[in-house]
């Protein structure tokens, strides 16, 4: 008798008797509603052709799709409330004098963690974002019959334990102190699970070369994707990357370093300073200008990072905070 994922009771197809099921469930197994049909899918395709300068101006007319199919790939997920207790030290600045103060922040946060639980690397996808996401029961059948379906490799341990650590990482860094002597974490109501999330990856060619971009089955979203780029664009950094770099490099820096000669004291000291900072800034302003250029051939996005920048940031926006000093 067939037991559907996350039901706490079956009925048998034979004779309609109810069995309730007990004991250990395992690990829960779910999957994510897709709501992007095909077409969606490419149109979301010449949209990223469009909407980037990077991309070469042809790439919407002269790109030939050659494979649209639909994969579900497993990832790991921890659903979890964190209690934080952040020890550390504050530098603080009052007037020209600078000195550390004691902290302890408390922090109190719902928080999930993804993570790919196969391999990932041709599809570019390493997380994904589960925040007003539906979730349904794991069938396997309804999978296999709307598209390629991947079994997760690895232990839930190690996940549990990426989990934890990246866990870690984000108290602290909501914590914003200059100096971190201790961390404390509590976790309560924790839930391991295993979540089927749906990809539509489109492979077409570019003249004669091959690319592929991954769009989000559920949101619409291109979540990774390798584009031509474009020569104008590519051209039109450079120069303009050079020029500026020039200019901070040494206009900037010869103002700063004439400034530091007629200034007395700490004034000429920092305008010296300031003159090395603006041959600093322009060579990092030529070198960005140049990597664009030397490498802008191929243009990789990676949009599945953006998504979580914006988690990670609703999530200290929305953080209960209470500062005392020790």
């Amino acid at each position: 008798m067939p037991i559907p994922e996350g039901h706490l009771v079956v009925r048998c197809p034979y004779c309609d008797l109810c069995s309730v099921v007990r004991g250990e469930r395992g690990l829960q197994r779910y999957q994510a509603v897709c709501r992007v049909d095909r077409e969606q899918a490419v149109q979301q395709l010449r949209t990223f052709f469009s909407s980037r300068g990077s991309v070469a101006r042809d790439a919407a007319k002269r790109a030939q799709l050659e494979e649209v199919l639909l994969v579900h790939l497993p990832f790991w997920a921890m659903w979890t409330g964190v209690l934080g207790w952040v020890f550390g030290q504050q530098r603080v600045r009052r007037g020209k004098q600078t000195h550390y103060e004691p902290r302890e922040i408390k922090i109190a946060e719902e928080m999930t963690w993804t993570g790919a639980a196969c391999d990932v690397g041709e599809f570019g996808v390493a997380q994904i974002s589960l925040k007003n996401q539906p979730l349904a029961p794991f069938d396997a059948d309804e999978l296999h019959a709307t598209g390629l379906v991947f079994e997760p490799v690895g232990a839930v341990s190690d996940a549990e334990a990426a989990a934890e650590r990246d866990f870690h990482a984000r108290v602290q860094h909501m914590a914003s102190l200059t100096r971190v002597s201790q961390v404390f974490l509590r976790f309560v109501r924790r839930r391991m699970g295993l979540v089927y999330y749906p990809l539509w990856v489109l492979r077409y060619l570019y003249r004669g070369r091959a690319f592929q971009v991954v769009v989000d089955a559920t949101s619409g979203e291109v979540l990774y994707g390798k584009a031509p780029g474009s020569t104008f664009y590519r051209a039109a950094v450079l120069v303009g990357g050079m020029a500026a770099g020039a200019v901070v490099a040494v206009d900037g820096a010869a103002v700063a370093f004439y400034l530091a000669t007629q200034a007395r004291g700490d004034g000429a000291a920092m305008f010296f300073a300031g003159g090395l900072a603006a041959v600093g800034a322009g060579g990092v302003l030529m070198s960005k200008a140049y990597k664009a250029f030397r490498y802008g051939e191929q243009v990789e996005y990676r949009g599945f990072e953006k998504q979580r920048r914006r988690v990670v940031r609703r999530s200290e926006g929305g953080v209960l905070r209470a500062r005392e000093e020790a």
